[in-house]
């Protein structure tokens, strides 16, 4: 779904602050979406028929229920069931995506049903992390870590041609630890929250659990990444 958008939309306003605005195509997010879940659909008549030819293979019951409905009606089905999914997921990706809008004084992130701005001076780098757009304060602290489907060399450009610093990795990569319970140096409280942030992860339903434990550690002075399942820390000195 990130390959359907990376379709920038360039804006540059008119007035007197120059700014450039970046975002999803909304368009191609949910026609990816839907074309998904269209040939899904119609490819889901033919599993169920190759699952019942199988000597042994499980969910059987379903899939002759599946195809006892007769031809076209199956099939039609299918992919209007697949398109609706592809709709409703894709209006989910649209919802969840970020927009950036980038100016000669400020930085401000949009993402679901609110934004984060921030001025020049509060901003000493931003980068790449994974697929995540990371912004980072002058005393190492993150203000901002989000998932990002836009063109990386197009955001990369809008920043440094408003002059911030765009950084081609974490400049404190280096210092960040793995997690292990129990790890040592940590601040108070710091460990519990890694060990419920373990747990949350594990679950697809508690992203936003997750987010909040990362905000609830960043009080601590302490900055989280991951790695896979894996969680590495680094501590805010000063």
């Amino acid at each position: 779904m990130e390959e359907a958008g990376n379709v920038p939309m360039s804006k540059p306003s008119a007035g007197k602050t120059r700014t450039t605005e970046l975002a999803e195509s909304a368009w191609a997010v949910v026609l990816f979406c839907v074309a998904c879940g269209a040939v899904a659909g119609a490819l889901l008549p033919l599993l169920a028929r190759l699952l019942l030819s199988l000597p042994w293979a499980p969910l059987k019951g379903p899939a002759e229920l599946l195809t006892s409905v007769p031809e076209p009606a199956l099939t039609l089905g299918t992919i209007t069931a697949g398109v609706l999914a592809g709709l409703l997921l894709g209006f989910s990706a649209v919802h969840d995506s970020l927009s950036v809008r980038v100016g000669d004084t400020h930085v401000t992130l949009t993402i679901r049903d609110g934004s984060q701005e921030f001025a020049r001076e509060e901003i000493s780098a931003l980068f790449r992390d994974g697929k995540q757009l990371v912004v980072l304060a002058p005393s190492g602290m993150e203000l901002a870590r989000e998932h990002c489907g836009l063109p990386w060399h197009r955001l990369a450009e809008a920043l440094t041609e408003h002059g911030h610093t765009w950084a081609e990795e974490d400049p404190y990569r280096a210092e960040f630890r793995r997690w292990v319970p129990g790890t040592p140096g940590l601040p108070p409280g710091a460990d519990a929250l890694l060990r419920a942030r373990a747990r949350a992860r594990k679950d697809e339903d508690s992203a936003e659990e997750t987010r909040e434990l990362r905000g609830e550690l960043l009080r601590l002075g302490v900055v989280v990444r991951d790695e896979g399942q894996r969680q590495y820390w680094r501590i805010v000195s000063g």
